[in-house]
């Protein structure tokens, strides 16, 4: 049976745990196998690719890399809750 998750392709979420904590982006995809999404803007990678046809000098590629789910919340449900509000209070006061 496969497992379900609280989000899916194209839900705009907001990373609340790790190093990109509180950056908003939609899911591009989500990796079942490792319970893990692709979130647009978000965990950006550098790929280095070898020179070839398309890249005569080579390239360094930057991509989206993979998020955890547990670290994801629907962006709707996050402005709906107490953690939107402790945010925006803290943001003021600085």
């Amino acid at each position: 049976m496969a497992q379900k998750f609280h989000i899916k392709r194209n839900d705009v979420v907001v990373v609340i745990a790790g190093s990109h904590k509180g950056k908003t982006g939609k899911v591009l995809e989500v990796r079942a196998a490792k319970n893990r999404a692709v979130v647009e803007g978000v965990a950006m990678i550098k790929r280095h690719l070898k020179k070839s046809q398309e890249n005569p000098q080579g390239k360094i590629a930057e991509r989206e890399g993979t998020i955890h789910v547990s670290n994801l919340m629907l962006q709707s449900r996050y402005d709906s809750s107490k953690r939107a509000k402790k945010s925006a209070a803290v943001a003021a006061k600085a």
